[in-house]
């Protein structure tokens, strides 16, 4: 691999060596057996990001898959790239590391919403508040699969599982709105089963310089079948889905009867019927609004145990400053005012004592 490059502002993936020859899905197949269970979510993820690379046209050695633990965790077996099956929710600690030491290197965590949001929530939340050139693709089934049917950090209240048999009691997270809190700078949400609008948000997420964060609606059809069947159902998901699209406004359902409005006494954002008196009210979508505030409150408009008026697309995509580039800047700046470091001057500095007896 080529040496790493530091310094100056970039633009995501610029310093990442471009592939020699054009190449295909197959390329970025490897030649382990993909081991899921039959019917699992998982595989479309699969397909459409094997199916999404060659548009990048990297280097498929200049690109690192980086997983925790948990069902979502066996994809870097499954790419035919650098890859590495680390440790129960440090996926983003370790990527972090990657991504900040070899920026010639386009870095992807793959996770899921027990990894990432239980024993993994503060590594996620300092990656994304940090803004490292990382692109995290978070699968959310809102049960724990690995480990045979828990409860997980996005699994309803009153949820009934092997550790809930009476019923979960714990409020569960909306990562949107988790990512968004964090001041991410580019938050998307999708769903495994429409290949279309996944591979548009990956190509977004990839084009995007710092961190994205992609929550992606997975099935998990042995533990929690079904758990998503409003958004996926032809029927159900036109009066249930709100596809955002910057720049337009925010209407859904047959014939576009649907909006979402502002509350003119509280501010809160509410779903309305379209009529020609409140058609001029009916929100535009800003993805790249400084202020996450009305983000946010696009998070928050689904219906936790219906998931009606689920929002899926590009909930933020802003520009800030990009951590791995402004660490390679300090480096610059440090080597250029002092010279090449003495390691052996730091650690016989002032600050140091010797133990004797």
């Amino acid at each position: 691999m080529p040496e790493t490059t530091t310094g100056g502002t970039i633009e995501a993936l610029s310093l990442v060596p471009k592939a020699e020859a054009k190449q295909s899905m197959k390329d970025f197949k490897s030649d382990q057996e993909v081991r899921w269970c039959p019917g699992c979510g998982d595989y479309a993820i699969l397909a459409a990001v094997q199916g999404f690379m060659p548009e990048l046209g990297l280097a498929k050695e200049n690109i690192v898959f980086v997983s925790g633990i948990g069902c979502s965790s066996r994809f870097p077996y499954y790419m035919n790239t650098y890859g590495m099956h680390s440790i129960h929710g440090r996926a983003p600690a370790i990527a972090t590391g990657l991504a900040s030491s070899r920026r010639d290197l386009s870095v992807w965590v793959v996770t899921g919403d027990g990894d990432a949001l239980s024993i993994g929530g503060n590594h996620l939340i300092h990656a994304l508040r940090r803004n490292v050139n990382l692109k995290i693709l978070l699968f959310n089934n809102r049960i724990y699969g690995l480990t045979k049917g828990q409860y997980s950090p996005t699994s309803e209240v009153g949820k009934i599982t092997k550790s809930t048999p009476m019923g979960s009691l714990d409020a569960p997270f909306n990562p949107v709105s988790l990512a968004i809190g964090a001041e991410a700078s580019f938050v998307a949400r999708t769903v495994d089963s429409d290949r279309q609008h996944l591979t548009s948000v990956l190509r977004e997420a990839a084009a995007h310089p710092g961190t994205a964060l992609v929550e992606i609606y997975q099935n998990c059809n042995i533990f929690n079948d079904g758990a998503f069947d409003a958004l996926k159902d032809k029927q159900q998901a036109e009066e249930a889905v709100i596809r955002l699209e910057h720049g337009q406004q925010i209407r859904f359902g047959r014939d576009n009867a649907k909006g979402v409005v502002r509350d003119a006494a509280t501010g809160d954002l509410k779903v309305v019927a379209v009529t020609p008196e409140n058609e001029s009210q009916i929100l535009v979508h800003d993805a790249h609004s400084a202020s996450p505030t009305t983000a946010f409150a696009l998070s928050r408009l689904a219906d936790p145990d219906t998931l009606h008026n689920t929002p899926i697309g590009v909930f933020r995509s802003v520009d800030r400053p990009v951590y791995d580039t402004q660490m390679a800047e300090q480096l610059d700046t440090a080597i250029e005012q002092n010279g090449k470091g003495d390691l052996s001057a730091l650690f016989a500095g002032g600050d140091t004592w010797t133990v004797v007896g």
